[in-house]
């Protein structure tokens, strides 16, 4: 997925221009707005609420010069309020959704977890996606491989990842090519930009 302008396929879908930093990109990368029944600025992640929406990049750094700079009220031409907290918000409902997500794709058989399952995976090239919790062991991390021309998922913790699998804890998964896996990935790389701080970024291809 491109950001700042750069290799953008637009047979991927529509484009939105980011309020924060005035760059046109597809809409995979942006988080959704609207105004609230009391005109409060409401995050729309998942794209589907009624009303006018602006978009701002799905990166810490966009969406505090939108909250600092006020300018959910020039997008929307009216006055708004921001509620406090509505970073955590977003990073909130992105975590959800990206958990819930890879849970529909273990249920249908497209994801496993654990080293040995993951290991035969990439070794049939069966695998599209491996991740691996940002908290692991980076020893043990960095035995498996990124598929080739494959994805790297790194953003989750091994709790978060755990919720996905019905276990405590996972340090190692992998998604099958088809299915879920374009927009785990997407979701992974929008919770990610949320996730950086600078000069944080990681790795997202083999």
């Amino acid at each position: 997925m491109a950001r700042g302008g750069s290799d953008k396929d637009r047979s991927d879908g529509p484009e939105r221009k980011c309020l924060a930093t005035g760059e046109i990109q597809p809409k995979e990368g942006l988080i959704r707005f609207v105004v609230g029944p009391e005109g409060q600025v409401v995050p729309d992640v998942m794209g589907k609420l009624p009303g006018r929406g602006v978009y701002v990049t799905s990166t810490e750094a966009a969406l505090r010069t939108a909250i600092k700079k006020k300018l959910f009220a020039r997008g929307f031409k009216a006055p708004v309020t921001v509620p406090d907290g509505l970073e955590d918000e977003i990073k909130g409902q992105v975590l959800r959704r990206l958990i819930e997500m890879i849970s529909l794709a273990r249920k249908s058989g497209d994801a496993v977890s654990g080293y040995e399952k993951v290991k035969d995976w990439l070794a049939k090239e069966h695998a599209r996606v491996l991740i691996q919790a940002s908290d692991g062991s980076g020893r043990g991390k960095s035995k498996l491989s990124t598929p080739h021309r494959g994805k790297f998922i790194g953003c989750l913790t091994a709790d978060e990842l755990g919720m996905a699998f019905g276990r405590q804890t996972v340090i190692h998964a992998a998604l099958a090519s088809g299915g879920l896996g374009k927009r785990v990935v997407e979701e992974a790389q929008r919770l990610q930009g949320l996730r950086e701080t600078v000069g944080g970024k990681g790795r997202t291809e083999g």
